[in-house]
């Protein structure tokens, strides 16, 4: 389950350029905002694959090392990357609560997979 992690950490990096760097991008190039428009349903989408890959991964993990953090911080950010994609309007807050989310769940994957390979397994 090693991929999964490793897989999940990617999915994190990228949901953090897309949430810190496509803003400054965008409003910077005025052109290419008209061109470009990510729908605000597309954090929704990637939530719903994102949120089951990264349990299964953190669950999986804690049966094998027992170590409860991964699995918490995992929890709490998943959390708040769902409250930002279905609780609070689009903008600054809930830009916030993502990038947050997304750290905490990539911090849990590096936890996790490095429990696991302390564990051997």
């Amino acid at each position: 389950m090693d991929w999964l992690d490793r897989a999940a950490m990617a999915g994190s990096a990228l949901c953090m350029v897309h949430c810190l760097a496509l803003p400054i991008l965008l409003a910077a190039v005025p052109a290419i905002s008209a061109i470009v428009a990510i729908p605000e349903s597309f954090h929704r989408w990637v939530l719903l694959f994102a949120a089951p890959a990264a349990a299964i991964a953190l669950v999986s993990g804690y049966a094998r090392h027992a170590a409860p953090l991964p699995l918490g911080v995992g929890a709490i950010g998943i959390g708040l990357m769902a409250l930002g994609a279905f609780g609070v309007p689009e903008g600054p807050v809930e830009i916030g609560m993502t990038v947050m989310g997304g750290m905490l769940v990539a911090f849990a994957h590096v936890a996790n997979l490095r429990l696991r390979h302390r564990c051997g397994v």
